[in-house]
C-alpha cells in the first residue's frame, strides 16, 4: 500500500499536469448556476424543461465503465450522480480520468436525465476542476474511527459520518429554536461585555489575560451577561436575552468544557414559579422542535417532557439519599459522608459551601426527571432572592434531566445592602482559597440602588443539546479545543 507521502506525489503531478493543459486547480470563480440542492430538489421539474445546467460539488466516488465514468458529487448533504462519456468529450474524458481523484471539486455541466437503473445524474458536456485535493479522503468504513483523530479532524468526520452532520445541523436548530421561543415571548436579543473587568455572574473560575490599550487586567466572561442584563433591567427594558459564548478555566469531562455556547435571560416583574412555567415551555418547545419528539433515552435514563415535571427538594431529597441535613449538619460531618459515600472532590479551599455542593451531585445522579430542584440553601445561592417564609432557602430552580442539572434560574435579588452583604462573604470564601466563589461587583451593587425590579433570571447552556444528542460535550461541539497533536 502507497504510503501518505507518495499519494500526495502523485496528486501533485496531477496538478501540475492540469495547469500543463491550460486548467487553473483553484480557480478564484466558477460558472456554477445551481446548488446540487437545487438540482436535487428541482430535478423533476429541470429535467422537463430540459437546458443545460451547471453545478458542481466533491468527488465521493469513481467508477470507470470502458468509455464511460461514473462520479459521485456531494455538497451540503446532497449527492447527485454525474456522467462523463468519452464519445461527447473526447481529449477531456481522458484528462478527466487522468487527473481527478476522490476529494477533488468540480464543476459540470450538462443535461439531466435519469439511467435505466432509475438514478438521477447529470450527462456533462464539460467540466471544470475547482479545487484539487492533495491527500486522500480517509476511507468511508474504516478511517477515523479514533476518537481523538476524528475530534481533530471534525471536518473530515462532518464529511464522512452523516450522523455528525446531523450533529452541526440539530446544533443551529437547537440555538435558533430557543431564540425564536423567547423572541415570540417579547424578549429582547441582547449583546453585552465578553471581556470584563471583574468576571461576575457565576461561581467559575474565569481565564485572565491583559487589556494593552487601556494597561487592565481582565477577564472573559463566566456567564452570558448576567449582571449586564440586570443592569438593562434597571434600564428600563423588561425581557431580555443574550445568546453568546462563555468561557471558564476550570475541568473538563463528559459534561464540561472550558468554552461553551450559553443563554440567559432576564424577565422582570416575574418570578422564579412563573420562571418554572416559562422554562418547562421551552424545553418541550426546544424537544419538539429540533428534535420532533419529546420523549428521550439519554444514558440509562427514560423521559418524557411530556408529562408534568417533578419538584425536588433539595433537603429531602438529600436527606432522604444520605442521612445528612444540609441545613444543620457541619462541614466535618458533610466531608465523613463523602468520604463514606466514596465522592472525589478537589480539596483546595474546601468549605461548607462545595460540601453541600458535592453531596448534592451525588445525589442528582439517581434522579430522572424531567423535574425542578426547588428549595436550595441561600449559601449556594448568592445571587438569588431569599425564600420569604424560609430565609434560609433561596427561590431558585435547576431543571433536572437523566441525572444532571441542565439550567439554572432564581428570583433575581434586587436588594442591594443583601447583595452587597453576599458579595462580601464571596469575597471571605474566595481569600480562604476558593477560586470559583464570586467577586465583589461594585458597580452592579451601584446599579442595585438606583433600583431594579424584581425579576426571574435563567440560563441554560449547550449541555442541554449535548444531553439530549445522547452525546458527550466535546462529541455536541462542532470544533472543541484539542491539545496540539505531538508531531
Amino acid at each position: 500500500m502507497a504510503s501518505l507521502e507518495e499519494l500526495r506525489n502523485e496528486r501533485l503531478k496531477k496538478l501540475e499536469r492540469l495547469r500543463q493543459e491550460g486548467y487553473k486547480p483553484y480557480p478564484s470563480q466558477t460558472e456554477i448556476g445551481l446548488s446540487l440542492k437545487g438540482v436535487v430538489e428541482g430535478f423533476d421539474h429541470l429535467i422537463e424543461i430540459g437546458r443545460d445546467i451547471t453545478t458542481g460539488g466533491r468527488a465521493v466516488a469513481l467508477r470507470r465503465q470502458g468509455g464511460l465514468i461514473f462520479v459521485d458529487l456531494i455538497s451540503s448533504g446532497y449527492r447527485l450522480q454525474t456522467l462523463l462519456k468519452e464519445d461527447d468529450l473526447g481529449g477531456l474524458f481522458e484528462l478527466f480520468a487522468e487527473t481527478i481523484d476522490l476529494g477533488d471539486f468540480i464543476q459540470v455541466t450538462g443535461k439531466l436525465i435519469t439511467t435505466k437503473r432509475g438514478e438521477k445524474t447529470i450527462e456533462a458536456a464539460s467540466w471544470k476542476i475547482l479545487a484539487k485535493s492533495l491527500r486522500p479522503l480517509p476511507d468511508q468504513w474504516s478511517g477515523l474511527k479514533d476518537t481523538e483523530e476524528r475530534l481533530r479532524k471534525r471536518y473530515l468526520d462532518i464529511l464522512l459520518n452523516e450522523e455528525v452532520r446531523d450533529l452541526v445541523v440539530k446544533r443551529q436548530r437547537f440555538w435558533q429554536a430557543i431564540r425564536d421561543f423567547l423572541t415570540a415571548k417579547g424578549f429582547l436579543e441582547v449583546e453585552t461585555p465578553i471581556l470584563e473587568v471583574t468576571a461576575g455572574g457565576a461561581d467559575a473560575k474565569p481565564f485572565k489575560t491583559h487589556h494593552n490599550a487601556l494597561g487592565l487586567e481582565v477577564s472573559l466572561r463566566i456567564s452570558a451577561g448576567e449582571l449586564w442584563q440586570k443592569k438593562l433591567l434597571v434600564a428600563g427594558f423588561d425581557k431580555v436575552f443574550e445568546i453568546g459564548r462563555v468561557f471558564r478555566n476550570e475541568g473538563m469531562d463528559a459534561e464540561h468544557l472550558q468554552d461553551y455556547t450559553a443563554m440567559e435571560f432576564y424577565w422582570a416583574y416575574a418570578d422564579y414559579e412563573q420562571g418554572m412555567v416559562l422554562v418547562e415551555e421551552l424545553y418541550r418547545h426546544i424537544a419538539q422542535e429540533v428534535f420532533g419528539t419529546l420523549c428521550f433515552k439519554i444514558g440509562e435514563f427514560e423521559l418524557d417532557f411530556g408529562r408534568p415535571w417533578e419538584r425536588y427538594d433539595f433537603r429531602e431529597t438529600v436527606q432522604k439519599m444520605t442521612g445528612i441535613d444540609v441545613l444543620q449538619a457541619n462541614l466535618p460531618e458533610i466531608e465523613a459522608k463523602l468520604k463514606e459515600l466514596r465522592v472525589e472532590y478537589d480539596h483546595a479551599g474546601f468549605n461548607l459551601t462545595r460540601a453541600i455542593d458535592n453531596l448534592w451531585k451525588h445525589c442528582r445522579k439517581q434522579l430522572a426527571g424531567p423535574g425542578f430542584l426547588v428549595g436550595l440553601p441561600i449559601v449556594v445561592a448568592p445571587l438569588a432572592k431569599r425564600h420569604e417564609y424560609h430565609p434560609e432557602l433561596s427561590q431558585t430552580f435547576q431543571p433536572i434531566i437523566a441525572g444532571s442539572e441542565l439550567g439554572k434560574g432564581y428570583s433575581e435579588l434586587n436588594d442591594p445592602l443583601d447583595q452587597a452583604t453576599r458579595f462580601d462573604e464571596q469575597m471571605k470564601l474566595r481569600a480562604a482559597g476558593d477560586e470559583e466563589a464570586q467577586i465583589k461587583d461594585d458597580d452592579f451593587i451601584e446599579a442595585l440602588e438606583y433600583g431594579m425590579p424584581p425579576a426571574c433570571g435563567f440560563g441554560l447552556s449547550e449541555r442541554l443539546f449535548a444531553f439530549l444528542m445522547n452525546k458527550t460535550a466535546r462529541e455536541a461541539q462542532i470544533f472543541p479545543l484539542m491539545r496540539p497533536k505531538e508531531k
